[in-house]
């Protein structure tokens, strides 16, 4: 076959396949022109999916009579002039495809009124052939309507799916839009039903109301806000707390410069803001703006435009990073805020289930026991000592010999002495009051109960510990009189000493006997006195099982918290009321105090009214 020039209308379909995929492309690029078009309201309407029939309305600028046949020839823009305008674009569409491309595969019609004309004009294309400018009655601002898409591309059409598919894609992608820009009215209808109704949002604190209708209503109330700078670039916006997260990533947002991407490395750094307080196989939600030069970033990088290139990609990816690192850090235990784990889904519950798994599962599920722990079971026997440094534990509690003692002892109201007294108003966590089958602290504080899952707490509370140190300067570690010798797997040798600086940073001092024999000869001073060989074995094991995840800073915030993990109190260890004190006070203090390494809540509350809904009492 020879060469020769293809003819504009296959060229325009053959351009339209990268523009045009499904009908929500068609709603994406008539929006993304009305916004520029400087349009403070919005309507769309679509029939049967968006296939039928794509209407989009606004009140902007409206095109001029004359301009009307140029807008449908293909790279025809009134938004760049020059390869300068190019690096410095700020308007969402600047590469005149869309109007032409949606020409060629669909029965367009263009009416518009430009701002200061005495009427408005009408233009026509079906299936590329453009049907002649007329005049035609029209409110300022510009009505482009889109029929029977793909009607003469019947490949195409095939890969359409069903309206209520396609339909949900359209939603989804209106939502992204009403989001990108609060000062604009949406409103999205298909046929006689009205999906969306987002009217604009102006002043502060106005916003709480779309992004309770686009996401959740629960999610403003379960949000952090966002508002960090750094020289020309600022990150804003709200991500959900680890409590707020799915199961799928559908409500993860990302505007650059106010365009809606779906950047891989934004998302990453986003995601590992979060490494450490969500659980496995969740995803946080959010809703962020980056703000920055348009020089510093190319939206020029893709088709549809929905990922940029930026100059700096790691400083940038960075300073995300860092900044929701640093917000995501104040999830600690507040009076005002909600709590790590909700029991409201457990009064709702018309039966109340109680499980027999492991009470120190992290990521896996389950836990070893480590140092301070002795058998295994149920019954086992607590270890001597207290972990906080007491040595006592909470006495059994004795009953009277005396039936009538039950009568003395209920005849007055109990009150909290001072101490206790003055501790509840001062601290989120409250004062302990019991163990609960050595697994949580039970504690009280002036709005009601609190329960405190003391492992995924201490685990918590010890990893931030290590991060701090292993950042600082080489831990506080005790030298050994005789070395401990571990056996391991020559495998598993061969590993640890590949990590060594790992290792050292940690506060041990080690090296190898021989193929499957390790040589302990300085422990961190945490450990010392515990069952460090089973500490290090299940470090090990643990490193194996965990060698595909990435952190961001490698492999030592993967050490320091498996680490944390197996030196963490474990079930069953018998605390005194102090050392539960102690752990509810270093809980309230420590970074990201609500969630343990792995994700799991560390502590809930019952609030007053919910312990009366409970018992069926009024107040």
């Amino acid at each position: 076959m020879p060469i020769r020039v293809l003819p504009s209308e296959l060229v325009d379909q053959i351009a339209a396949g990268e523009v045009i995929e499904r009908p929500a492309s068609v709603v994406k690029e008539l929006v993304e022109n009305s916004l520029d078009s400087g349009a403070r309201r919005i309507e769309i309407d679509v029939e049967r999916g968006g296939i039928g029939l794509i209407r989009v309305r606004d009140d902007g600028c409206g095109i001029a009579a004359d301009e009307l046949p140029v807008a449908l020839s293909r790279h025809a823009t009134s938004k760049i002039a020059s390869l300068d305008d190019l690096e410095s674009v700020t308007t969402l569409g600047f590469r005149g495809e869309a109007l032409p491309s949606i020409g060629s595969v669909s029965r367009l019609r263009i009416v518009s009124r430009p701002v200061g004309a005495e009427h408005g004009a009408e233009i026509s294309v079906e299936g590329g052939a453009v049907v002649p400018l007329r005049p035609a009655a029209h409110p300022q601002g510009t009505t482009i309507e889109v029929r029977e898409l793909f009607f003469n591309v019947p490949a195409r059409r095939k890969f359409i799916r069903s309206d209520s598919t396609e339909l949900g894609h359209i939603v989804r992608l209106v939502e992204r839009l009403a989001l990108s820009r609060f000062d604009v009215t949406f409103r999205l209808r298909h046929g006689e039903r009205l999906l969306l109704d987002a009217p604009a949002s102006n002043g502060e604190g106005a916003e709480v109301g779309r992004l309770a209708a686009v996401l959740d209503k629960d999610f403003p109330v379960r949000s952090v806000v966002v508002n960090h700078f750094a020289g020309p670039v600022e990150l804003s916006g709200w991500i959900g707390l680890p409590t707020a997260a799915r199961g799928q990533p559908d409500q993860q947002f990302w505007f650059v410069n106010g365009r809606n991407v779906r950047d891989r490395l934004l998302m990453n750094a986003a995601r590992l803001a979060y490494r450490d307080v969500l659980y496995g196989g969740r995803h946080a939600a959010y809703v962020l703006y980056l703000t920055l030069d348009p020089k510093l970033v190319d939206v020029n990088a893709h088709p549809a435009k929905l990922e940029v290139r930026f100059r700096d990609s790691r400083q940038i990816h960075d300073f995300v990073f860092r900044a929701l690192e640093r917000a995501l850090a104040d999830t600690k235990p507040n009076l005002e805020a909600a709590p790590a784990a909700d029991s409201g889904s457990v009064l709702r519950s018309p039966r109340l289930s109680f499980g027999t798994g492991s009470s120190d599962g992290g990521a896996g599920g389950a836990h070893a026991s480590g140092g301070g722990y002795s058998g295994a079971g149920r019954n086992a026997r607590p270890a001597s000592g207290g972990y906080f440094g007491g040595s006592g534990s909470l006495p059994l509690h004795q009953p009277e010999r005396s039936p009538w003692a039950v009568a003395d002892t209920v005849r007055e109201p109990a009150e909290l002495d001072s101490s206790q007294a003055m501790s509840s108003e001062e601290h989120p966590l409250g004062t302990a009051l019991a163990q609960l089958h050595g697994i949580y602290i039970l504690a009280q504080n002036r709005d009601g109960l609190i329960l405190v899952d003391m492992h995924a707490a201490h685990e918590r509370v010890l990893y931030e510990k290590f991060k701090a140190e292993h950042g600082a300067a080489a831990p506080a570690s005790q030298h050994l009189l005789e070395p401990i010798v571990v056996e391991l797997k020559s495998h598993e040798v061969d590993g640890i000493l590949e990590s060594r600086g790992e290792w050292e940073q940690a506060g041990f001092d080690l090296d190898a006997l021989g193929p499957t024999r390790l040589a302990l000869r300085r422990v961190p001073a945490l450990i010392a006195g515990k069952n460090v060989t089973e500490i290090v074995r299940s470090v090990v094991r643990d490193l194996e099982m965990d060698a595909d995840a990435h952190h961001l800073d490698g492999a030592a915030d993967k050490f320091l918290g498996t680490l944390a993990c197996r030196t963490a109190i474990h079930a069953h260890r018998r605390l005194s009321v102090p050392e539960m004190n102690a752990l509810l006070r270093q809980m309230e203090v420590t970074d990201r105090a609500n969630q343990c390494n792995h994700g799991r809540p560390t502590w809930t509350r019952l609030s007053l009214p919910e312990l009366d809904q409970l018992f069926l009492r009024g107040r």
